[in-house]
């Protein structure tokens, strides 16, 4: 009594629970810029996908002004993570990786889906995890490498040490999806410098989430920010900014190399170029990385009356 016709209607096949075929709901990633996730200005976006061709997830196609934005972030986190003990930037280090542990299953489906083997996927983050413990590790070694007392030939004290660079950018590796990016982003951040990353665009999914684990483990806002994108689009953004202090290139393409190293060259900007195609190599895995985006102080002090 009441019910009407139409509330008795059966529900449809295609809508019910369980029933016919249903389509995934994508992740749809936002950026993460001074530990917020905003979605890019411009509205744009692009799907990621498997070599198959098969969807896996939607992503911010970062605008410019995201990067400025993204620059704006960083430099106002300079001062803190600069002046942050050596001891607590190798502490938040640690629990990125004790983060990235606790969720290396999904890193490791992410790779996969991507293209790698279970293989390959297990033991790519295995290493980008032992790589952060080593950077943390060397926190608060570093400047006792490569700081020095200087022998001069007048009454003074005369000694050198290593300063963060300040805001460095990272166009991370293209091919590889999360140990190239861990290695250029540890070091950097190990030495007190704040960073802006451009993800690799054909395997972002391990950078979006790494992202998240950044957001939860303690870093400061601002100090790591991440894009999703086009390098036609961004890379030059990178080496022209006039308050971007250092760019890490990784890349093999000599154009890219060329143009990067002129436009950084305007601005006297430090640029960095590392090609690889096997970040596992054990040149990847040293405090010398710390140093490329360090500057050297000297000064000098009088004694005696």
């Amino acid at each position: 009594m009441g019910t009407t016709e139409h509330a008795k209607q059966p529900v449809p096949a295609e809508a019910g629970s369980g029933a016919g075929k249903r389509l995934p709901i994508l992740k749809t990633y936002k950026l993460y810029i001074g530990g917020k996730f905003p979605r890019t200005e411009s509205g744009r976006y692009f799907t990621a996908r498997a070599p198959n061709g098969t969807a896996l997830a939607n992503l911010c196609l970062s605008s410019r002004k995201d990067f400025r934005e993204a620059v704006v972030a960083a430099r106002a986190a300079v001062e803190k993570w600069s002046n942050a003990t050596a001891y607590l930037r190798g502490q938040i280090l640690y629990r990125i990786a004790e983060m990235l542990e606790g969720r290396r299953a999904q890193f490791v489906s992410e790779l996969v889906a991507q293209g790698s083997t279970e293989t390959d996927a297990t033991a790519e983050v295995d290493a980008s995890i032992d790589r952060l413990v080593y950077y943390a590790g060397w926190t608060d070694k570093f400047q006792q490498i490569f700081s020095c007392v200087n022998p001069v030939s007048t009454s003074h004290f005369n000694f050198s040490v290593c300063e963060p660079t300040g805001v460095v950018g990272i166009v991370a590796p293209e091919a590889d999806g999360l140990l190239g990016l861990v290695s250029n982003l540890a070091p950097a951040i190990a030495g007190g410098n704040t960073c802006i990353v451009l993800a690799s665009n054909t395997r972002p999914l391990c950078a979006v989430t790494l992202a998240e684990v950044l957001h939860a483990a303690d870093v400061p806002g601002g100090v790591v920010n991440i894009l999703t994108g086009t390098r036609d689009e961004l890379s030059a953004q990178f080496a022209s900014h006039m308050d971007v202090n250092a760019v890490i290139l990784c890349s093999s393409d000599a154009a890219e190399i060329q143009a990067t190293q002129i436009k950084a060259a305007d601005n006297l900007k430090r640029t960095i170029v590392r090609q690889s195609s096997d970040w596992s190599a054990p040149e990847h895995q040293s405090p010398y990385l710390i140093l490329d985006t360090q500057e050297i102080k000297t000064t000098w002090h009088p004694i005696g009356s």
